[in-house]
């Protein structure tokens, strides 16, 4: 049987993390709490499903016009580089971004990569285009899902690129976060922002990770695991996993700068619990949006921005586990959802003894 592909519904039906009253950190978000509310960014999922054993998918995030001829200056960091993060060399080398950033499961990412190399080509200004950069990221769904069968094909990434659109962004189990796992519950592509004050002017940074990574989930200095909540943990080795994370900003910011946001970006997963193993590919992608239009800000003045992208990471995280849904995968593994009420009234006992 074929994997049944389609784009992802409207968010809507799990709680997100601001909706339960946990709020990250004092900075206001934008109106959709997205990666979205940067202008100029939209965002799109095509989810590749055939139960129990398919559960993946691709997940476009796609900067207005970007291409070879109008590239966004972008930086890279690595956390933990076992991974396969295509087009990171020339991205860190020339510090520009010239495609739409695609996630998806580890063994697709290729497939992946060809096919957004044919949509680039066909795109306006692209006819004499004689080298492309396609940078794709991916994280291994295969505890969930048949990942050696390479489910993700090229209509699959046209659909999300198509489908991309601003506004509000279905989050958990869609796109590339349909397999996923983290932190012991199943988890997702979770999303948010801030709008933090810089040099004086007010803009907007957007995270959205593709949630797959190994630990134990804290949350406001509190441990929670699936254990401690009265459910089986049946994740895959708390020592495992990895974590895309793809921040974007309307800051007048250059390469070096959007560097040193890509670091926070993925320093923000210890605030989760991530245990950054051996086995964990952990990346982040940050890229500006409209470059030219205002000197670069100081750095003396990037602390703002830098706490905004911390808690706009550490929000999405907690969003992409509060939207996934319990899922009965390959070989008959089942992951459980992380229960909002049983959070709850986790967060309402007494704090950890070692939460600081």
């Amino acid at each position: 049987m074929e994997p049944v592909s389609r784009p992802s519904s409207p968010p809507g039906g799990r709680p997100r993390a601001r909706d339960l009253g946990i709020v990250v950190g004092g900075v206001p978000p934008g109106p959709f709490g997205a990666i979205t509310d940067v202008p100029g960014v939209r965002v799109g999922h095509t989810t590749v499903r055939n139960p129990p054993d398919v559960h993946s998918g691709v997940t476009a995030v796609v900067p207005d016009g970007v291409g070879p001829g109008a590239p966004l200056p972008a930086g890279v960091f690595t956390g933990n580089g076992y991974g396969k993060l295509i087009g990171t060399t020339q991205l860190a080398e020339l510090g520009t971004l010239e495609t739409p950033v695609l996630l998806t499961s580890t063994l697709s990412a290729f497939r992946v990569a060809d096919a957004l190399v044919g949509w680039m080509l066909e795109q306006p200004g692209c006819a004499e285009v004689r080298s492309l950069n396609p940078v794709v990221g991916e994280c291994n769904d295969g505890h969930l899902s048949d990942i050696r069968s390479r489910p993700v094909r090229e209509e699959h990434v046209r659909a999300a690129l198509a489908g991309a659109s601003a506004g509000p962004v279905a989050e958990g189990c869609v796109g590339a976060g349909t397999g996923t796992v983290a932190l012991g519950f199943k988890a997702g592509i979770g999303t948010s922002s801030r709008t933090p004050e810089l040099a004086g002017r007010r803009v907007t940074v957007g995270a959205l990770v593709q949630a797959n990574f190994g630990g134990t989930l804290r949350v406001h200095g509190r441990t929670v695991s699936p254990r401690s909540l009265g459910l089986q943990d049946t994740g895959p080795s708390a020592e495992t996993g990895s974590c895309m994370i793809v921040v974007a900003t309307d800051a007048p910011l250059d390469a070096r700068q959007l560097t040193r946001v890509a670091r926070r970006a993925v320093f923000a997963l210890a605030r989760t619990g991530a245990a950054y193993s051996h086995g964990s590919g952990d990346y982040a992608i940050a890229f500006a949006t409209r470059p030219g239009a205002a000197p670069p800000v100081a750095d003396d003045g990037l602390s703002p921005l830098f706490e905004a992208v911390l808690d706009a990471v550490e929000e999405a995280v907690l969003n992409s586990l509060l939207a996934a849904t319990t899922t009965t995968g390959h070989g008959g593994r089942i992951v459980p959802a992380l229960p909002a009420d049983r959070l709850l009234t986790a967060l309402a006992g007494a704090p950890d003894a070692d939460a600081h």
